[in-house]
């Protein structure tokens, strides 16, 4: 066998180890406790546009799925009283393969009692800036951007009230095919847009938080109060890519539920496994979750992107193909 090197640098290696350092020292000065939970958990994601491994045991049978984020795990804790915590930790989705996804990889998670949108955005560009720069350059400029900003001033449609004939002859004058967007929802043509076009123009030289999302797209987010067509989420991009995933999280057993119902649907009509939603969480928020907001940031791209590397692949140390 031949193919036994590893991929990544001795150079890369260091600046991993260097990043995972300054996390620690990051969230040690905010009194962050950082935390560990299980890897193989009984629940799948019900997320439509990610799917999960199935861990099977001996005799063939399902012992559980891989987790795609410890979300799940986090917010129990959280329920019981964990206070502020975060993880650094592996996961797992099947099928995602490119320049910027390795199936298997780091993922940064962590939750802030009692903190707002603008609080959680101000402390992921902080931690962002402060690791992208880790090799001494100047910190870079944060940029505060509203969702429905970005395609006024990009595409010159509001994706909060455009119809679905406005949206569709968005997506067809900008590549999408037209028997993709016969059969498209609203969310997949805005995440068409945003893949392709809003997406890749942000953060060029800063860090930019693009929030209050529709409220179609809020996931585990809490609808904004003052305007309940958004909800109160963001991402973080830098150079065009998207690096983290933020929520003033649903505290509500009742709307979660909902949500994972919701989910399934989507999942059936796209011919994918239906997943019911995760009964210890829904039993943790019956419980009671504080009032919370949360992050995930994708470790690998942001050392990729403080390394100048182009592809995941430069960072790892053994990719899917190698391991």
């Amino acid at each position: 066998m031949t193919d036994w090197r590893p991929g990544a640098t001795r150079s890369a290696l260091e600046g991993r180890a260097q990043l995972m350092a300054r996390t620690r020292a990051f969230f040690a000065a905010r009194g962050v406790l950082e935390v560990e939970t299980p890897a193989i958990g009984a629940a799948a994601t019900s997320d439509p546009q990610i799917e999960s491994f199935t861990v099977t045991g001996p005799d063939g049978q399902r012992q559980g799925y891989l987790h795609t984020s410890p979300e799940y795990a986090m917010k129990r804790l959280l329920a019981a009283g964990s206070g502020d915590i975060y993880q650094l930790c592996k996961v797992f989705r099947a099928g995602e393969r490119s320049g910027q996804h390795n199936p298997e990889f780091s993922l940064l998670e962590w939750y802030r009692l009692g903190f707002s949108l603008a609080e959680l955005m101000t402390e992921t560009a902080a931690l962002a800036g402060e690791l992208l720069a880790a090799d001494g350059s100047t910190l870079r400029p944060v940029e505060m951007l509203s969702y429905r900003d970005a395609f006024l001033s990009g595409l010159s449609i509001d994706p909060i009230t455009a119809d679905a004939d406005s949206l569709s002859r968005c997506a067809l004058e900008h590549g999408l095919a037209a028997e993709s967007v016969a059969t498209a929802t609203r969310d997949e043509l805005l995440d068409f847009l945003v893949a392709t076009q809003v997406g890749p123009r942000l953060g060029r030289g800063s860090l930019c938080c693009l929030h209050h999302y529709p409220a179609s797209q809020a996931s585990l987010a809490q609808l904004d109060a003052a305007d309940p067509a958004t909800a109160l989420r963001f991402e973080l991009y830098a150079e065009g890519v998207e690096l983290a995933n933020g929520y003033v999280e649903l505290g509500n057993a009742t709307e979660q539920r909902r949500r994972f119902e919701t989910d399934q649907r989507e999942r059936i009509r796209r011919g994918l496994a239906p997943h019911g939603g995760d009964a210890r969480l829904l039993a943790a928020l019956e419980n009671g979750l504080p009032a919370c907001a949360g992050v995930a940031m994708g470790f690998d791209r942001v050392l990729m992107l403080s390394l100048g590397e182009k592809r995941i692949d430069a960072v790892l140390s053994m990719t899917a193909e190698q391991a």
